[in-house]
């Protein structure tokens, strides 16, 4: 990437709250001596609360995303993603999403690279288990739902009726609770179109390890929680949670119970984004180590804020901040202030907020609030929150609040388009899942990285499942050598249906070895806060809300 001569130069890493807000701040802090560079592996950025709305097909899933070029307009931006930062050289190293690679100096480096899915060493989670941090996702939970129904209706066995109309949450912070929340209403309604499910109970189970719901957040937003979503027949279990997943139809509780089902979703937690392992800075917990100024402590010029960093508490002396959207988002804006004080624009301060209260929508006109610490419930705390999101966004106010006023006169359309299957959405970030026909998300950081160094340049497929739809002409000769050297090759079973150059549906699959070879990984890099693995409890008691994913909603100045 060419640089500009005598101009200052400062590279954003990431686009979510925090870099989108720092980019924002910038440009409008900067003069004609500044050049901003924002890379990031989506041209777009998400507004994360909602996302919960467009996976129950409440809120159409563009509205809730706005263009970074059409947004920033004093910016340059890159897509791809960040595989390597040299702070002796001042040098970023990113990946394009069709292989090609680039490097950006800089005279100032903001890493806002976010977080993802967090993944605990329990067998079976990682084949079957679907998480919720994307827009695929979302969709794709969306379609999983509405399907399993439509399954369910037609089905004559007693005990795949049963399994496929049961849906268990796992993690209850902001995002399991609210996905419990607006899932059950979806499901109610789509049941009372299909009279084949007449009758037939749809079973809402939502589990965690802590001895209540949104145990975050006060005592009083969580009982009003837990009220709405038993009055609904959700099954709350507290203290309580996954030990086993296997073949995709039955999950193991950790009491040891049984339960028959198709779906699994994810929202335990989320860790800081890989990148921050390899820099060889100090960490907490996975994020990086910064001063109140969001200033990277030993590598002068890079400042972090957001979930990749541990940015101190300043109202709870020796605590961090949470991983919530509110905090990356005043974050990003006040280290946008920072950079632009070192380069002699400003002065700089340091981070501190102030708490004006919590807002969680549990659909329809429930929701659970304490704006300025007055607790509220029902219709009143639904205004608050849904006033609150409008305010907050970045764009398409008026479209989204057109879709809520719509649903209240006409129930939304819901259909399965299948677009987006499992295997494009896989709860483990390093899972291969780039074939001919199937829209595919960029590897992760670290797969970009270790992937030169392994045999074939990394183009050995590990066993999964996967689903071709719709592929183009000569798709089915084009299979075989895209998946590449490897015992995978001989176990490919497909059978064309109207020509082989129409659609090849095939089925590769080894799931004992991929759990074999991917569950010791796990252990080794997701330990428990206190250095044992495989106690899932560990990791999730109360005191330890910074790593859980929280969507919900954080109010603060």
């Amino acid at each position: 990437m060419p640089d500009s001569p005598g101009r200052h130069r400062v590279v954003i890493v990431g686009a979510g709250f925090a870099g989108y807000n720092a980019a924002q701040e910038l440009s409008k802090l900067a003069g004609a001596s500044i050049e901003i560079t924002v890379i990031n592996s989506a041209d777009y950025f998400l507004y994360l609360p909602l996302l919960p709305q467009v996976g129950t097909g409440l809120v159409e899933p563009r509205h809730i995303c706005v263009s970074l070029l059409s947004r920033m307009l004093k910016v340059r931006f890159v897509l791809g993603t960040v595989t390597n930062v040299d702070p002796r050289q001042k040098v970023v190293t990113w990946s394009s999403p069709e292989g090609g690679s680039g490097q950006a100096g800089y005279d100032r480096l903001i890493l806002t690279a976010g977080s993802v899915n967090k993944l605990l060493p329990i067998p079976g989670v990682a084949d079957y288990a679907h998480g919720f941090r994307s827009i695929a996702e979302a969709i794709y939970l969306r379609d999983h739902i509405i399907r399993q129904l439509e399954l369910a209706a037609g089905a004559a066995d007693e005990a795949e009726r049963r399994a496929r109309c049961t849906f268990v949450v796992v993690g209850a912070g902001y995002t399991g609770t609210e996905v419990a929340a607006q899932g059950q209403l979806l499901t109610t309604r789509l049941a009372k179109r299909m009279p084949g499910l007449a009758g037939e109970q749809i079973r809402w189970m939502l589990l965690d390890t802590a001895p209540r719901l949104l145990p975050e957040l006060d005592p009083r937003l969580s009982r009003t929680a837990d009220r709405v979503l038993r009055r609904r027949g959700v099954e709350v279990r507290t203290g309580q949670s996954v030990a086993t997943a296997l073949d995709g139809c039955w999950v193991q509780l950790s009491t040891g119970e049984k339960v028959p089902t198709h779906s699994l979703i994810w929202c335990v937690g989320v860790r800081a984004d890989p990148l921050m392992d390899g820099l060889n800075l100090d960490t907490n917990r996975g994020r990086l180590v910064v001063d109140e100024f969001m200033a990277v402590p030993g590598a002068p010029d890079i400042y972090a804020c957001g979930d990749c960093a541990a940015v101190p508490d300043l109202t709870r002396p020796g605590e961090i901040c949470g991983m919530t959207a509110q905090h990356a988002q005043r974050q990003g804006k006040q280290v946008a202030r920072n950079v632009a004080a070192s380069l002699g624009a400003g002065e700089a301060r340091p981070y501190k907020h102030h708490d004006l209260g919590f807002l969680v929508d549990l659909g329809g006109l429930a929701a659970a609030a304490n704006p300025l610490n007055i607790p509220l419930s029902g219709p009143a705390a639904n205004l608050v929150t849904r006033a609150y999101h409008l305010i907050a966004m970045a764009g398409n106010r008026t479209r989204v609040l057109a879709e809520w006023g719509l649903n209240v006169i006409v129930p939304a359309e819901m259909t399965s388009f299948g677009l987006i299957g499992p295997g494009s959405v896989p709860l483990d970030p390093d899972q291969p899942r780039s074939l001919p026909g199937v829209a595919a998300p960029q590897p992760s950081r670290r797969r970009l990285a270790e992937r030169d160094a392994e045999p074939g340049g990394g183009q050995r497929q590990r066993g999964r499942l996967v689903e071709l739809r719709s592929l183009m002409p000569g798709a089915a000769q084009q299979l075989k050598p895209a998946l590449g050297p490897g015992p995978d090759q001989g176990m490919m079973q497909g059978q064309a249906l109207g020509g082989e150059d129409d659609m090849v549906p095939v089925a590769v699959r080894d799931q004992e070895r991929r759990r074999a070879s991917r569950h010791p990984r796990q252990q080794a890099q997701f330990p428990g806060p206190a250095g044992r693995v495989g106690d899932v409890r560990d990791t999730q008691q109360p005191g330890f809300e910074g790593e859980r994913q929280q969507a919900g909603l954080h109010l603060g100045a």
